[in-house]
Formats: structure tokens, C-alpha cells, sequence
């Protein structure tokens, strides 16, 4: 295990900690038979500085995710100017719950949301992508464990929430995501993501054509590798703790 020394400066922190990132992911894929390539890694950066997210993509991140419409805008401000200086553009992802009202912001400014699990959020997200945008990137959110703090369809309303997104016109349905119950045992974490697999491969034999499975966060990373995930969520282990932040849902 690579340790990262206290005493780095923070974009060098940052970077080493994106290297141990990688290389627990690469140690998983080869374990699995799959392909490093084949998993994207999106930094979780709910709350952290503009710092930080500048100091990860500079380091080659290329993916990051919020959970927060309005502190994520003023940082794709801010960090717009950086992407073409550092070799490329930023993929925002919102991997938050979703209110009514601040779909608009999330349509016009997001290329994914993962967190779709009712048909009038995806509906309202498809109305108010602006046509000049691509297509809305998104993933149906599922339940798991019965954890009344989490969203996410029931499992068993997943195949007909999918067929209603996918026909909706401004909207790329791509996959499924979950937040399962915390587990220390991979055992039990494998037991939670294998369900979401299983779902996944349920529904694409039924023609759904999904090609994502966004699951993992710093806990659980290798387990999600093992299950199929191709997009993981990286907060902790990337930036450190996330500072304090008042309660402020999207």
C-alpha cells in the first residue's frame, strides 16, 4: 500500500493519492479478468475547496461529481478556464439527491446525473436541456437495504422507470447507480453491488441496452470493481475528510 507522507503539499497529496486510486483499481480489474480501462474514476467533491478539485485535475482527473447545484456552479466557473490549460475539458457529474426545483441548473450545466428515481425528475431534466447540449447522461438510481435516508427506485419499479426515461427525448439513459448500506466485510459489500449487477444484467437482456454501473465510493472500491462498476465515486481517499458542511440539499 502506497503511503501518501503528511507533510506533502496539497496538489502533491492530491496526485499521489489519485496513483493509489489507480492502483487499487487496477489490482481489482486484474483480479476480476476486466480491463482497467473499462472504469472511470469521478472525484466525489461535495464541499471541498477549489483547490483541491483544480489540484485533481490537474493531476489527470478528468471526472468530477457534486452533490450540490449551488456550490457546484461557481466551481465549473472558476474551473472552466483551467480545463484547456490542463489538456482537457471537465465531465461534471450531479450524484446528488435531486429536488424539483433545481433541475433546471442541473440540465444546463451537468452531462450526467446518476440519480434518477422517479419519472418527473427525468422528465423535467429532459424538458429543460438546452438544445444546443447533448444529450442528458443519466443513471437510475436503486434502493438498496431499506435505508429510509437514501433515494433510489425499489428494485422491482427499476425495468418500467427504465423504459419511461429511455423515451424521453433530451436524455442518453446509460445505467444504474446505488448507495448500498455501509459494510467493513467486502463479503457483505459484494453481497449489496452484486444485487445492482444482477438487476443490471436482468434488464439489458430484456433490451434495455445499459452500459454503466456507477457504484463504489472509497469503502468499497475493490468490491464495485469485482461487481462490473465502471464509474466509481472517490471522496475521502482522494481529497481527505470533507470539511464541515451545513446542511444544504440540492
Amino acid at each position: 500500500m502506497l503511503i501518501v507522507p503528511q507533510n506533502l503539499l496539497e496538489p502533491e497529496r492530491i496526485a499521489a493519492n489519485l496513483v493509489r486510486i489507480r492502483d487499487r483499481i487496477r489490482t481489482a480489474a486484474e483480479q476480476s479478468g476486466r480491463s482497467v480501462d473499462q472504469i472511470t474514476v469521478i472525484g466525489a467533491s461535495k464541499g471541498q475547496p477549489l483547490a483541491a478539485l483544480a489540484a485533481a485535475h490537474a493531476a489527470g482527473l478528468t471526472d468530477l461529481g457534486e452533490s450540490y447545484v449551488q456550490d457546484a456552479l461557481p466551481k465549473m466557473s472558476a474551473l472552466a478556464a483551467l480545463a484547456p490549460a490542463a489538456g482537457g475539458r471537465i465531465v461534471w457529474h450531479f450524484i446528488g439527491a435531486l429536488q424539483a426545483n433545481k433541475t433546471r441548473p442541473v440540465a444546463e450545466n451537468f452531462s450526467w446525473v446518476h440519480t434518477i428515481d422517479r419519472l418527473r425528475i427525468a422528465a423535467r431534466l429532459s424538458e429543460q436541456r438546452p438544445y444546443h447540449a447533448p444529450p442528458l447522461n443519466v443513471c437510475v438510481q436503486v434502493h438498496l437495504g431499506g435505508e429510509g435516508s437514501k433515494g433510489g427506485a425499489a428494485p422491482a419499479a427499476v425495468p418500467q422507470l427504465l423504459r419511461d426515461v429511455a423515451a424521453l427525448p433530451r436524455l442518453k439513459l446509460r445505467g444504474l447507480m446505488c448507495l448500498p448500506p455501509p459494510e467493513a466485510d467486502p463479503a457483505r459489500q459484494r453481497y449489496w453491488l452484486h444485487q445492482i449487477k444482477e438487476l443490471f444484467e436482468s434488464v439489458n437482456a430484456d433490451g434495455a441496452g445499459l452500459d454503466t454501473l456507477s457504484m463504489g465510493m472509497s469503502a468499497d472500491l475493490e468490491a464495485a470493481v469485482h461487481e462490473g462498476a465502471t464509474l466509481v465515486r472517490i471522496g475521502t481517499d482522494l481529497f481527505g475528510p470533507r470539511p464541515p458542511h451545513a446542511a444544504n440539499p440540492a
